[in-house]
């Protein structure tokens, strides 16, 4: 354990993007900005993942101009950091060099200080020319691992397999499985090492063994990132804190818990106990989460956590008997590696609290939450969500022909459409995989990268029409076409960042552009029109002060003088 731990604020991206569909506008960021500049965090994460994306989409907002507000208030009092998903970055499919350079030289100019990278599939090569362009542009790369889990075999799956003479895979998720990653992205130049684990699945006890492991492998600072859907959350991270962490991600109260981050107050409490130092003002955090509260109000029809927490003012607290004794109870518990008191502790703090409880279907089922969601909402569409656990289900079956992907976006979502088709297939008696998604078939095909475990060749041929493993080749890539807007006549990008929106998110950006600009040229025309009217009123104001003899001169000027009359009509 460090006697020194650094505090990564997730609230305005993975904080809102969590429990508010991405819904935080620019004037409600900018609200809390000013606060953010005295609370300390050693960083903030305030940009990537739904946020380019959602803020064109859903608040017409410009994301290039939201990092650089953000940048002009925060100056250099925190390190602003992004999500980035190496060679795909915000798609599917993945990127020539020269988008990814130019994302990650202009993300950096605008304020970005350091770029998490990931990969949904573990492949560190698709990585690799990420961390090159960061750390070229002079931006810190902050490599992350995937945590997942094993697929989850029922007992018929298992009874299934041994009688039909099938081996099924286990121990592909292993420590030494995600300790060894960590040690190739390091010697590829990584700064430091994240341990992602955006489901929230990593259970105390292999948070901290994964902690303690990397530590003793690593030279680099090591980061632990979770979220709290399944009730994992708080427990994972108290674990990660004892076994060494480096710096871990946390979300001011109001934004935290359930889908989201731990609550940095509870940290900060257990940080208090054990004489661990963080470096961030408490009555900065205090003021902040109250104007939190505020904005969470005003996002409430987008507010997936339910209720809001309990008011708690960290900068002058004293907690109940009871409360502290759970506090302390789940210290005692993690040090003795006592799982189960560990987590019916932190459960208790969480419910004191009013933060949400674990969600046990997403526990049960051992995968992320939005992927649970998303599944039960493509059947709901159907009338078929009486087929839900019969997906869930499949879900393993799934994984393992298409190389056992962990279970992130966006191949969480990939593996979910997946079972949803295999299971309506079945309900149609035809056979599993007879509809496929386009974007299953480039996981098995081999375009999005390497797979955890091989791609079985029948199964290949089967779903892609031939054997071998084909990766994505980008020097058949075309770029997004750059239109001529009809009004206007501009093309609808006219910087570098907007072309680059147009590569990134094509459809929304292009309506998001295009909107953008007839919006100028309307204005343009109004003032136009505006400056006409001034001159219209002034030139009749005068006419009407001249004699009657100088109207009729100035009459029979006009006849003689078409551009005064045009002018004048005009």
């Amino acid at each position: 354990m460090n006697s020194k731990l650094l505090i990564r604020d997730v609230t305005l991206r993975d904080g809102q993007q969590s429990l508010f569909a991405t819904r935080m506008n620019q004037a409600q960021v900018d609200r809390v900005l000013p606060l953010y500049r005295n609370a300390g965090f050693y960083a903030m994460e305030v940009w990537g993942g739904a946020v380019p994306d959602s803020v064109m989409r859903y608040l017409d907002e410009d994301p290039w101009q939201r990092l650089e507000k953000i940048k002009v208030v925060m100056e250099d009092t925190t390190c602003l950091t992004a999500l980035s998903r190496g060679r795909n970055l915000f798609g599917y499919s993945p990127y020539p060099d020269e988008v990814i350079e130019g994302f990650n030289r202009l993300a950096i100019q605008s304020g970005i200080r350091i770029m998490r990278i990931f990969d949904a599939l573990n492949d560190v090569d698709n990585m690799a020319s990420t961390i090159r362009f960061v750390k070229e542009n002079g931006g810190i790369a902050d490599c992350a691992v995937c945590y997942t889990v094993d697929p989850h075999f029922t007992a018929r799956d298992k009874l299934k397999a041994f009688f039909g003479g099938k081996k099924l895979p286990q121990d592909i998720f292993t420590t030494d499985y995600f300790i060894d990653l960590a040690i190739r992205l390091e010697k590829m130049g990584a700064d430091m090492i994240s341990v992602k684990d955006m489901a929230g699945l990593i259970p105390p006890g292999q948070s901290g063994e994964l902690v303690k492991g990397l530590k003793q492998s690593l030279k680099v600072p090591v980061d632990f990132h979770t979220h709290c859907t399944p009730g994992y959350g708080l427990a994972s991270t108290l674990m990660a804190i004892l076994n060494g962490a480096d710096i871990v991600d946390t979300s001011i109260l109001n934004f935290s818990g359930g889908t989201a981050a731990p609550a940095f107050e509870l940290i900060q409490v257990f940080a208090d106990k054990l004489g661990i130092h963080t470096g961030v003002d408490r009555k900065t955090v205090t003021r902040i989460n109250a104007e939190l509260k505020e904005i969470r109000k005003e996002l409430a029809a987008f507010d997936t956590g339910g209720v809001m927490p309990r008011d708690f003012k960290l900068s002058d607290y004293k907690l109940p008997a009871l409360v502290d004794e759970k506090f302390n109870g789940a210290i005692e518990a993690a040090r003795r590696g006592d799982e189960k008191d560990l987590l019916e502790c932190c459960h208790a703090i969480e419910f004191w609290f009013n933060l949400p409880g674990p969600d046990e279907n997403v526990r049960k089922a051992e995968i992320p939450g939005g992927m649970y969601t998303n599944m039960l909402a493509q059947l709901k569409q159907l009338n078929l969500d009486k087929l839900l656990d019969r997906a869930l289900e499949l879900v393993p079956e799934v994984r393992v022909r298409s190389g056992c992907p962990p279970l992130v976006t966006p191949t969480s979502q990939i593996v979910g459409v997946q079972a949803v088709n295999c299971v309506i297939d079945e309900s149609k008696d035809h056979p599993w995989f007879t509809t496929n998604s386009v974007q299953f078939v480039n996981l098995v095909k081999g375009s999005y990268g390497k797979t955890p475990i091989p791609v079985d060749p029948d199964f290949r041929e089967k779903i892609c029409g031939h054997r071998e493993e084909i990766p994505f080749d980008t020097a058949g890539y075309q770029k997004q076409p750059n239109p001529e807007d009809d009004l206007a006549g501009v093309r609808l990008a006219q910087t570098e960042k907007e072309e680059l929106l147009l590569e990134l998110f094509p459809l929304v950006a292009q309506h998001f552009l295009q909107n953008r600009i007839q919006r100028i040229h309307q204005h343009m025309v109004q003032r136009i029109e505006e400056e006409k009217r001034i001159r219209n009123e002034k030139a009749r104001a005068e006419y009407e002060k001249l004699s009657p003899e100088e109207k009729g001169q100035r009459v029979l000027n006009a006849l003689y003088s078409s551009t005064w009359a045009t002018s004048y009509q005009e």
